[in-house]
């Protein structure tokens, strides 16, 4: 069966690698697609493969923390990518941080010298140019010859070429005490939205820290035009005191009926999921850094303590509406012959890239073998295939973090313990997940 079957997988990239050494190491056959040397982006320095652009850093080891139980379940699926990290860390304290040259060469050697896989270097402009299974895992800087291509694929609307994300707050680190829930104009404790009430003195604090705050810097590809619809909170409130409170901040049909008091400022939060578990800074899209957002945004009465589960980014970044396109298994429902891998399928990260290709790659052998598996929702696998499978109208690109888990039973206070034991579910079921997948369970 697998020696009859060929699986066209285009870009090199992280997800593209993950997903075709796993394929290939379980007896797949691979057309792994190229386009550098010959071309590249305005990212790309290196010839090799999984080239690390803006950082070494694959974040924290350790399991309470969302990076690092990712990484853990990985490996327990044996992973190329998390090997190739340990065999070329260099030392960064408790974060997993690389020689990028020799990870990327040691990556490029594992693909290259694999009897299953064929590297083909070469620019693809269309993918239905393919038969059978074709797996896009062409990065968040996508040619533009491709890109257009893929738009046509999946629709305008639901293809975005940069990514101007507000803040995301675990919800149970808001204190309720402060927040009310209540949408514009509706009744008083109804609504999707949590709004956080400042004073005019709460406002000017916060307005003139914002406005000294430090922006993270960017690469000159990473450089976009801005215009209203994704301005920077930050250079928003540069046009003068009051504009924040006219925009993103109107108190206006938000009173608060916890007080009985006029708000001078509204600072609204949305549900980021159907669990609510997770909250967005409604209009907080920013290019601060992150300390600075921890900071300052933390400022806003009820965020006091706030965890973010993502921080705020402005940059470049070409990704689908995977929620209006994608199933659990980054597959295309309208075409299941095509998957997404990597940035574009709308996961954030170096990690959760080679993550979403190590999904693909499970997800296309047990199709081949007539089987249909979901990751579990209680591991950060199966949670970031949900999150890029669920319908979402302000779908933005996602990184790993405990709030796209599966909520524990019960409530537990203290963040570590909590983190711990989400974690040891986690590995539980992706142990037992693992053992499905190997055909080792016992009956």
């Amino acid at each position: 069966m697998s020696n009859q079957i060929v699986v066209n997988v285009i870009g090199a990239g992280l997800a593209g690698c993950e997903c075709a050494y796993i394929l290939a190491k379980n007896g797949i056959k691979v057309k792994l697609y190229e386009m550098k040397p010959k071309y590249k982006s305005e990212a790309h320095k290196s010839d090799n493969f999984a080239e690390l652009v803006c950082s070494n850093s694959l974040k924290s080891d350790s399991i309470t923390n969302a990076c690092g139980l990712l990484k853990k379940e990985m490996e327990i699926l044996d992973s190329l990518f998390v090997r190739i990290a340990k065999n070329t860390r260099v030392p960064a304290g408790q974060a997993l941080a690389v020689d990028r040259d020799k990870f990327s060469e040691q990556i490029t050697s594992a693909i290259k010298k694999h009897p299953n896989i064929e590297v083909i270097y070469e620019r693809i402009d269309d993918v239905g140019a393919f038969d059978g299974i074709i797996v896009i895992a062409t990065g968040p800087l996508t040619d533009s010859h491709l890109f257009t291509n893929i738009q046509k694929l999946v629709g305008e609307d639901s293809m975005y070429f940069y990514d101007a994300a507000a803040p995301i707050i675990e919800a149970d680190s808001i204190n309720m005490d402060i927040a009310y829930a209540m949408d514009r104009y509706g009744n008083a404790g109804e609504g999707d939205y949590l709004n956080l009430p400042m004073t005019k003195d709460e406002y000017m604090r916060f307005y003139n820290e914002l406005l000294s705050a430090k922006e993270a810097p960017r690469h000159e590809f990473d450089k976009i035009v801005l215009f209203e619809g994704c301005m920077p909170i930050e250079h928003m409130a540069k046009r003068g005191e009051k504009t924040l409170v006219f925009g993103p901040l109107k108190p206006v049909g938000l009173n608060n009926s916890k007080t009985g008091e006029k708000n001078y400022a509204v600072v609204q939060l949305r549900a980021e999921n159907e669990e609510k578990t997770m909250y967005n800074l409604v209009g907080f899209q920013t290019s601060l850094t992150f300390g600075e957002q921890a900071r300052v945004f933390r400022m806003i009465p009820g965020l006091e303590n706030a965890v973010f589960a993502r921080y705020g980014v402005m940059h470049k970044n070409s990704y689908i509406n995977g929620g209006n396109i994608l199933d659990c298994n980054f597959r295309m429902r309208k075409n299941d012959n095509i998957y997404f891998a990597g940035q574009i399928s709308g996961v954030e990260g170096y990690v959760e890239s080679a993550a979403s290709g190590m999904i693909v790659a499970y997800s296309i052998m047990n199709r081949l073998k007539k089987k249909n598996i979901v990751f579990p929702d209680t591991t950060m696998l199966g949670s970031l295939a949900k999150y890029v499978s669920t319908p979402n109208k302000n779908f933005q690109p996602m990184n790993a973090n405990f709030g796209i888990l599966k909520p524990l039973d019960i409530k537990i206070k203290d963040k570590k313990e909590k983190y711990q034991k989400l974690a040891d579910i986690a590995l539980r079921d992706i142990s037992k997940f693992a053992e499905e997948l190997r055909g080792e369970k016992n009956e």
